[in-house]
């Protein structure tokens, strides 16, 4: 059994990425309202990305990736233009300005 990244596209065109180890059951929390929290009060959501990983280690270290990117970055990985992935990437560098720390927003100063 594998772990899955995932990214819903939410009612109000926002996204939301989390990793589960059963795409289908969480997916099917997230309808439901059955997970409190982000998605609850933006319904339908829709599945516009999932990629399976050996280890819950590596999907959750991909998920704290995706979540730390640009909606651009994101919408191309979503495309699979990996060219403008990093392109998008190239423009960043380490300690030019804060890099998300968490899904929340919040930032950390280098």
């Amino acid at each position: 059994m594998g772990f899955w990244v995932y990214i819903l596209e939410c009612a109000d065109g926002s996204f939301f990425t989390g990793h589960t180890e059963d795409l289908e059951i969480r997916l099917a929390q997230h309808a439901s309202r059955k997970t409190l929290g982000y998605t609850a009060s933006r319904l339908p959501v829709s599945l516009i990305f999932s990629q399976e990983y050996p280890t819950r280690e590596e999907a959750i270290a991909s998920e704290r990736q995706i979540k730390g990117w640009s909606r651009k970055k994101k919408e191309a990985m979503i495309r699979g233009d990996w060219d403008e992935v990093a392109r998008l990437a190239k423009g960043k560098t380490k300690g030019s300005e804060p890099c998300p720390s968490t899904s929340s927003g919040r930032t950390v100063e280098k």
